[in-house]
């Protein structure tokens, strides 16, 4: 197991600056994971720590030694690749074992590696079949066996599950997981997936444009967005965000109008003065309550999506083209076409200056 500290990490590729002044530092033994869109810069950051891409600028340490001008093989990492990358014509054993060859161990150490990791990863009846006659989890699961063979103190995960059915992903995710809470070794994971970064990290590092966005746990991350752009890409359905003017922040609390929906009445900590009286409120469509139409709070209803345990009702924002959300548990009594008021949850509703940076709320302090 090691430590892994990026110091004001660069990277540039011709023109174009992909990784930007990125300072991180991961512990021993946990399970990080980077997300964001595609194009943030994740894999190529993953890439940076195993060695694969050169760093522009900056150090990369792991424990105490800085390795920017070490090749992989001496950084003591292993790398699991999305397309499993697995040797058609050799056997299981024999694609868990060629690292260990190429590294010329022994054969009895080559021996005891194999089956060690096999055991782990529940492959020993499968040794001696070839990749073409595993099904892809099988195949994932190998690839994670070759990696964890050489016993690496950092294992790197690139979107290792994207090619593998919903059904298989979610049964992968509690293997990785699984894996894990056993070994204790430090794992790197990269996925543009949210579920995925929430179900699987103790700590979850949010990219954007190549710069870090925050970096915090998936509970910290949920309750706590510190931007717009981490309120809407964590958690699924997105959150919802309306405009809003600020009426008043004072020591009695924040009053903000939201076009259509009234005034509310925030628990704001008037320390946190909005530099524009022009603001955005955000809502999870768990803390947005649907009521009967009143004066100008009149939102249709244009879609009712019923998933068995909950519902997802869609309504018209009247200003924008991003459909305001409300989740409730069912049956529900909404229907396509009604007209309904919209009533967000004060105690849960995060507020957002100009820039997209987000103003502290005692109930989220409180929620954290």
């Amino acid at each position: 197991m090691a430590s892994v500290k990026l110091e004001k990490i660069n990277k540039v590729f011709g023109r174009d600056h992909i990784i930007d002044d990125v300072d991180l530092e991961i512990g021993d033994g946990q399970f990080v994971v980077f997300v964001g869109p595609s194009g943030c810069g994740k894999s190529t950051l993953l890439r940076l720590i195993a060695g694969l891409e050169s760093i522009t600028d900056g150090d990369l340490r792991i424990d105490d030694t800085v390795v920017n001008d070490l090749p992989p093989r001496e950084r003591g990492v292993g790398m699991v690749f999305q397309s499993y990358a697995l040797y058609p014509h050799m056997t299981v054993y024999d694609n868990m074992a060629f690292g260990l060859k190429l590294a010329k161990q022994s054969d009895e150490t080559i021996n005891d590696r194999v089956m060690s990791t096999a055991r782990i990863l529940q492959l020993e009846g499968l040794l001696h079949r070839k990749p073409k006659a595993l099904s892809g989890g099988q195949r994932q699961r190998v690839a994670m066996g070759r990696a964890m063979a050489r016993e690496p103190r950092i294992l790197l995960f690139d979107e290792p599950l994207s090619n593998l059915d919903a059904s298989l992903r979610v049964q992968m995710r509690n293997e990785i997981a699984r894996l894990h809470n056993r070994l204790g070794s430090t794992m790197i994971y990269v996925t543009h997936d949210q579920v995925e970064a929430m179900t699987l990290a103790d700590k979850i590092v949010v990219l954007n444009g190549g710069h870090v966005e925050q970096v915090g746990s998936p509970q910290e991350l949920y309750q706590r967005p510190a931007t717009k752009f981490v309120a809407g890409f964590i958690g699924s359905p997105t959150m919802n965000f309306m405009p809003a003017q600020l009426l008043a922040n004072d020591d009695h609390g924040c009053r903000v109008l939201a076009p259509g929906v009234g005034e509310l009445a925030l628990p704001q900590d008037a320390s946190a003065q909005p530099q524009s009286a022009v603001l955005n409120i955000g809502v999870r469509p768990e803390h947005l309550r649907l009521a009967e139409p009143s004066g100008d709070n009149r939102f249709e209803i244009v879609n009712v999506e019923y998933l068995g345990n909950e519902v997802y009702v869609y309504l018209d924002p009247k200003e924008g083209d991003t459909l305001l959300i409300h989740r409730s548990e069912a049956p529900s009594q909404w229907e396509e076409g009604q007209h309904v008021a919209l009533v967000p949850d004060t105690q849960h509703v995060h507020l957002f200056d100009d820039r997209g940076a987000a103003l502290d709320l005692p109930a989220q302090r409180q929620a954290a």
